[in-house]
């Protein structure tokens, strides 16, 4: 049967996305429908997502937006998928890291596996044995402006894999549901605020 489906992604693929899900936890989506609530139908759940990731009919739900209080004192606005799409979201994660791990740079210490805030902080107190001056660079609001185009091309730089790059495409158009219920399309430039991710 995944013969004939246009994209050969496992099965095992979507199964190993959803314990890494799971085991993030996280908040429901627009559909309010939570990860227990996901896992009361597990099975049929996961093999409808599969069925529509490796036929290409799989289309991300709105993205909820909420926003979350700033230790100053403002607002960060999250999207939060719902549980299938960060299950998709995360067999694409599954599929691209082993190929752009290795370029990234040795100090780059975000969303890497085995690296974290805490790993940054101590091999910036090394450092501080021996430099004088620090930089600080603050990228806010950098993936909430870049242009779809050029992540694109950098992607494709990176993978020619259809379905990745399908879905992908379809990730940064998806429409954001605001906290009043409307729904506000994305446009490439234009903040939304960050993705909650997998």
């Amino acid at each position: 049967m995944a013969e004939a489906k246009p994209f050969a992604i496992p099965k095992r693929e979507v199964w190993e996305a959803f314990k890494r899900v799971k085991a993030n936890r996280g908040a429901a989506g627009v559909d309010g429908q939570s990860i227990a609530d996901f896992e009361v139908d597990l099975s049929n759940n996961l093999y409808k997502l599969w069925n529509r990731l490796s036929s290409g009919s799989y289309f991300p739900s709105p993205v909820q937006r909420v926003e979350i209080p700033k230790a100053d004192g403002g607002l960060r606005p999250l999207g939060i998928p719902t549980v299938a799409d960060r299950i998709a979201q995360e067999v694409v994660r599954r599929d691209l890291e082993p190929r752009l791990e290795p370029v990234f740079h040795a100090d780059s210490y975000g969303y890497r596996p085995g690296r974290s805030a805490i790993d940054a902080l101590e091999q910036t107190r090394q450092r501080c044995w021996h430099y004088g001056w620090v930089l600080d660079i603050d990228v806010k609001g950098y993936f909430d402006s870049i242009d779809w185009e050029l992540l694109l091309k950098a992607v494709r730089h990176h993978t020619d894999c259809p379905w990745v790059l399908l879905y992908i495409e379809r990730w940064l158009k998806v429409p954001v549901q605001m906290e009043d219920g409307s729904v506000v399309p994305r446009r490439s430039g234009t903040p939304q605020g960050g993705l909650i991710t997998p």
